[in-house]
């Protein structure tokens, strides 16, 4: 199946399928994202997984012996925190240097880094919660917007929406491709994101469960094991003061691919799901 949309010519990837970035210490590594990239979606390489600038320069340079195709790297910013900017000083030097062209920043304004990063060429996308956020960073420069939904895993904000409404919105609001983030896991997840109007997917639980990923196998067991039904999941992850572990799209998530075999599962069962609507006489093509 082939994709050609705003957000595969912006970043030079064949699949319109984005890692999410990890921030636990060594998961948010080139283990993961080169055979993500490799495998023609758009791998990440987080700041804050690794213990020092010098960790992080072996690591880009880890990634691109591990392939030739596009990865970024995402800056994590914390209001009152040691990530800010100043923290992501020679992060930023390091990732222009080794000629990676497309950052993220997450969380906090990022508009400091990713203008920075604009004007030596690269291609800017900020991840936030919420459609004020979104309309906001898109203001300062944003080439693209990822919006995460309730559904999602990290810490929440009261006005944070759910996936489908962030994007049927965010498509009203916004002048910039907008990419679906929260409680994605599947083939047809991927298909209703963008027909929401999403030009891509940001994909982070479902790849917690992928053989590459540094983690513990109880962790990934935990994931595959998970129930769609368990209510006891739905509130930790609705919950305002959780930080972390999977998201709703555990649920899922019944084995442990690889990297590459996980890709390939979301593409050839949008090109079934597609299949069905013609049979149904939903769509030509």
């Amino acid at each position: 199946m082939r994709f050609d949309n705003p957000l595969t010519r912006m970043l030079g990837v064949k699949y319109p399928i984005i890692q999410g970035a990890f921030g636990t210490k060594g998961s948010g590594s080139s283990s993961i994202a080169a055979p993500v990239s490799e495998a023609g979606g758009l791998g990440i390489l987080t700041t804050i997984s690794y213990k020092d600038p010098d960790e992080f320069q072996e690591d880009v340079r880890r990634a691109k012996a591990a392939t030739d195709k596009p990865f970024a790297v995402n800056f994590t910013l914390f209001k009152d925190s040691k990530y800010d900017n100043a923290y992501h000083e020679e992060y930023v030097k390091i990732t222009l240097n080794e000629g990676v062209r497309i950052v993220f920043t997450s969380a906090y304004d990022g508009s400091l880094i990713g203008n920075r990063c604009q004007k030596e060429g690269c291609c800017w996308i900020h991840k936030c919660a919420t459609l004020e956020h979104a309309v906001s960073i898109a203001k300062k420069g944003a080439d693209a917007v990822v919006i995460v939904g309730l559904e999602g895993t990290g810490f929440k904000n009261p006005t944070q929406n759910t996936t489908l409404i962030n994007m049927t919105a965010a498509r009203r609001l916004l002048n910039v491709p907008v990419i679906a983030a929260g409680g994605i896991g599947d083939a047809r997840g991927f298909v209703a994101a963008l027909a929401m109007g999403a030009v891509g997917v940001y994909i982070g639980t479902a790849f917690m469960a992928t053989q590459e990923f540094r983690t513990s196998e109880a962790l990934k067991k935990k994931i595959v094991n998970q129930s769609l039904l368990d209510p006891d999941h739905r509130r930790k992850i609705y919950g305002l003061k959780h930080g972390g572990g999977p998201s709703l799209a555990a649920g899922l998530v019944d084995s442990v691919p690889t990297a590459k075999e996980f890709i390939e599962s979301l593409v050839s069962g949008a090109e079934e799901i597609l299949k069905e609507f013609e049979a149904w006489g939903m769509i030509e093509r």
